[in-house]
């Protein structure tokens, strides 16, 4: 008697980014050509964060494969305010699409509403490493895989 072996695939983790939607929400695209590692240690000296590498975000393919895009993140701070770098490629992978010209994203969530944030794209573009930075209008944005980033 033969044994049945039953083969599994592994449980694909989607990670959801849980905002409130009465918080003010910047969404800036990040042009650098430094590893994710590396910029994350630039923006924790400039802007004074922590940010550490979290659970990166996880899609699936057209062909069954995943696509993992790394995640930084920093949500201590006494501002209330949340931080999350996320990486918007992996090979010729995009998360957004639309933006290919991005390589990564950073999304500040100012759960407070009390701190002023509109310093912080000002403060990037003067940061070692980035060579640009551009603020995305989510409303203006159709891409299926905007919603891994915002809510």
């Amino acid at each position: 008697m033969g044994e049945n072996k039953i083969k599994t695939t592994p449980k694909i983790k989607r990670v959801r980014l849980k905002i409130n939607k009465d918080s003010e929400s910047v969404l800036l695209g990040i042009v650098s050509s430094e590893p994710d590692y590396k910029l994350s240690l630039h923006l924790n000296k400039k802007l004074k964060l922590s940010l550490k590498n979290h659970t990166p975000l996880i899609l699936t393919d057209k062909s069954g494969g995943e696509i993992t895009f790394s995640r930084f993140s920093d949500s201590k701070t006494s501002s209330g305010i949340s931080f999350e770098l996320i990486s918007n490629r992996n090979g010729k992978n995009f998360l957004l699409k639309k933006l290919r010209n991005i390589d990564y994203i950073f999304h500040i969530i100012n759960h407070d509403n009390e701190a002023d944030i509109n310093h912080i794209p000002a403060l990037l573009r003067n940061t070692e490493s980035i060579t640009a930075v551009f603020t995305i209008d989510p409303e203006s944005l159709k891409d299926k895989n905007l919603s891994y980033v915002t809510l």
